[in-house]
C-alpha cells in the first residue's frame, strides 16, 4: 500500500524541507504545494481555516512581526490570502487526518522516527 499525504508550505522553508526529507525516508509519498508560488484559492484557504483555525495564522513569524496592526486586525483568510508566507508550516492532510505543524506529535501521528 502506497502512502500518500498533501502538504501545504513553503519551497524555502527548512522545517518543511525537513519534513518532506523525514517522510520520504519513512515510506511517505508527498504532494507538496507552495502556498507562494501556487496561491490557495478563498475556497481552499477557508477549507484550511476551518481545518486548522486560528493556529493557521503563525503569530511567531517575522511576516507577523512585520505587520501593521491594522493588518493584524484582519481575519485569518484576510491575512493568509494577502500573506501566504503568514501560514504556520507544515499543514499536512492524509485522508481525514489534519496535521499542523513538524513536531514530535506529527510525526508519531504519521509513523516518522522523531
Amino acid at each position: 500500500m502506497t502512502k500518500t499525504l498533501t502538504m501545504h508550505g513553503l519551497a524555502h522553508c527548512s522545517t518543511c524541507q525537513k519534513a518532506i526529507a523525514e517522510l520520504e525516508a519513512a515510506g511517505w509519498t508527498v504532494s507538496f504545494r507552495d502556498v507562494s508560488k501556487a496561491p490557495l484559492t478563498e475556497a481552499e484557504w477557508q477549507g484550511m481555516i476551518a481545518d486548522f483555525g486560528e493556529k493557521l495564522v503563525n503569530r511567531a513569524s517575522l511576516t507577523w512581526r512585520g505587520m501593521s496592526e491594522a493588518e493584524r486586525a484582519g481575519t485569518p483568510l484576510a491575512m493568509l490570502s494577502a500573506k501566504p508566507s503568514l501560514m504556520k508550516r507544515p499543514a499536512i492532510s492524509q485522508g481525514e487526518l489534519r496535521l499542523l505543524g513538524w513536531t514530535a506529535n506529527v510525526k508519531r501521528a504519521l509513523g516518522v522516527a522523531a
